[in-house]
This record gives structure tokens, C-alpha cells and sequence, in this order.
């Protein structure tokens, strides 16, 4: 069976952080319920330099909050380069995404449980 990978933009139409979050649980849970082993997150960098206020909170939530529980792995695009023997080993299909996520401060790559 081929691994099943989903690109998920939550910075589409410029939602609040709230909203953002929001929406990534509502695509977590229906992408794992599908049966899909990785999602690439587009939540963008912000303008100010340091990483945008979504991406802080997506992050926080893979890995401290709510949404942990559902997450394997996570690494975002810049550490790609470091991390993709391990991500790839959960997911060989995300092989074919290496373009779009290399080097990409503005996209995490999260693997389901």
C-alpha cells in the first residue's frame, strides 16, 4: 500500500492564530482517520524574521499541547537536510515532496501515529 502524504496550508486567507490552530486539529484527525501517514504543514514564516505566530503555535502544539498525541515526528523544512533518513523511513513518499520542503522555514513536516 502506498503511503499516503497531504499538504495542509493554514495560512490561507490570513487566519488568526486560533483559527489556525483550530483547523490544523480538525485536518489531523480526518487525514489520520483517512489513513495518511504524513502531512506537510504550510503555516508560512511570518514577516518580522524570527518565524511567524502561527508557526510558534503549530509547533508548540505538535510537541507540547494538545495535539501531541497524534504526532510521531515532526522537524521543519529547515532541518530536512539533518532529519530526512529518519522522517523518510516512516514515510518514503515525502521523497517526492524534498523540493517544497528543503530549506523552507515556512512548512513542518509531521508524521501520524
Amino acid at each position: 500500500m502506498q503511503e499516503k502524504v497531504a499538504e495542509v496550508n493554514l495560512e490561507r486567507n490570513m487566519p488568526t492564530v486560533e483559527a489556525a490552530l483550530a483547523s490544523l486539529k480538525n485536518y489531523m484527525l480526518t487525514y489520520r482517520a483517512q489513513g495518511y501517514k504524513a502531512l506537510i504543514l504550510i503555516h508560512g514564516y511570518g514577516s518580522s524574521g524570527v518565524g511567524g505566530s502561527i508557526k510558534a503555535a503549530v509547533i508548540k502544539a505538535l510537541t507540547q499541547g494538545q495535539l501531541q498525541s497524534m504526532v510521531r515526528l515532526t522537524a521543519g523544512g529547515e532541518q530536512w537536510y539533518y532529519r530526512k533518513r529518519e522522517l523518510t523511513a516512516f514515510c518514503k513518499q515525502l521523497e517526492l515532496y524534498e523540493r517544497r520542503i528543503a530549506n523552507n522555514q515556512g512548512v513542518t513536516v509531521v508524521i501520524l501515529k
